[in-house]
């Protein structure tokens, strides 16, 4: 069963019922956590593990393989890519010629998603269509930050960053269910779940961490990379963390009252995610499995990035949300990666800019006003 969504098309500033400037109402949550609820809350039965075959997922090449379990319990299944089948984006299409092979007919959605990507044809040249398995969010924005950024990601810059899954571990004891994609090995087989994230975690710096000479250079990397084998499900689980970790520091800081961005009451305002250790069970343990990124957990992910993720809304053209940011109120100070979704559910990757490159050069540096304290984990929501 698909979640129902009680407005799903709008920003987290909207979604509160209101309309005034995001940077204005980032920290003015409203009164208490339980008002949120009654104004979002989704049916209790989607807590259900979707049994709908996903609709993007090809069954020639997405074999079906268990997924892995890091305590004990039944084996999930689930569809997931092998290492040698093809790169899990590929090559570049034309994005009128793309549009017109896909959105024959004229239909009133048929003409409107035309439309969309006319005017995305504008600013990009071509389109690399994303593995359509329920990873897709997570890779296509991974990608774009690793293909496109000049200099090591600030949030990749804290010295800690591996001992993440372990501290959250210690702290609230999330960490030991962890379930993994089936080729995600325990090393040799010793490995706890902690341990393995910190191995994801490590590998996640390292990759992002190395240099290159050209962009053209840093592409062929990730094309090595996105190969749908351990490596790249494995970088996608500790994106996964990266966001379990941001979740749980905004949770803490709601519970003692301190300011947080808007979207988090919505986040915890879900009957099925109303603390980080729901929100890991109901929701982000599936993503990759059973379910993809809903929209306010698009916005939890840029902050986790700390990257401002500008996603064209086709099936919204002509609307105020056909261009939406996640997160919306740090367009001027992160750095911005782009998407395409069709439908909210696949997220595609846009390439070739006609005016320059997706990520200015410095905005990935550390500034060197930022006090030392920023690149501590649990202060840098606070330092923006």
């Amino acid at each position: 069963m698909k979640r129902k969504r009680r407005k799903k098309n709008v920003t987290a500033a909207e979604a509160m019922g209101g309309e005034e400037d995001p940077k204005e109402e980032a920290h003015q949550g409203p009164s208490t956590l339980a008002d949120v609820r009654e104004e979002y809350r989704p049916p209790v039965e989607d807590l259900g593990v979707s049994e709908e075959e996903d609709l993007y997922r090809g069954a020639e090449d997405l074999p079906h393989g268990p997924v892995k379990h890091a305590g004990s319990g039944a084996l999930f299944e689930s569809t997931l890519p092998k290492a040698e089948d093809r790169c899990s984006l590929e090559p570049m299409l034309d994005i009128l010629s793309y549009s017109e092979s896909e959105w024959k007919g004229n239909t009133t959605k048929s003409t409107l998603i035309r439309k969309g990507y006319t005017k995305l044809s504008q600013r990009f040249e071509s389109l690399r269509r994303v593995r359509g398995d329920n990873y897709c969010a997570l890779r296509a924005t991974l990608f774009q930050v690793l293909s496109t950024s000049t200099q090591p990601p600030v949030w990749l810059q804290v010295e800690h960053i591996s001992t993440w899954a372990e501290e959250l571990e210690a702290r609230e004891g999330l960490i030991g269910q962890w379930m993994f994609p089936s080729e995600c090995r325990q090393g040799d087989g010793s490995e706890d779940a902690v341990q393995q994230l910190k191995r994801y975690m490590e590998l996640l710096q390292n990759r992002a961490a190395v240099g290159c000479s050209s962009m053209e250079e840093r592409q062929r990397l990730c094309e090595s990379v996105f190969q749908g084998g351990e490596e790249e499900l494995g970088l996608l689980e500790a994106l996964k963390l990266l966001m379990l970790v941001r979740a749980s520091e905004f949770h803490t800081t709601m519970q003692e009252g301190g300011d947080v961005p808007v979207f988090c009451w919505l986040l915890y305002a879900r009957d099925s995610s109303d603390c980080p250790r729901t929100f890991l069970s109901n929701h982000l343990s599936r993503v990759g499995f059973s379910g993809g990124l809903e929209q306010v957990e698009m916005f939890l992910l840029g902050y986790a990035l700390q990257c401002t993720i500008q996603v064209y809304r086709l099936y919204m053209t002509d609307t105020e949300e056909f261009v939406t940011y996640y997160p919306d109120d740090h367009k001027e100070d992160w750095p911005c990666v782009c998407l395409v979704t069709e439908d909210d559910r696949h997220y595609n990757v846009p390439v070739g800019q006609h005016n320059g490159l997706q990520v200015p050069e410095d905005v990935t540096a550390i500034p060197e006003d930022v006090p030392p304290d920023c690149l501590d984990s649990k202060s840098q929501a606070d330092c923006h």
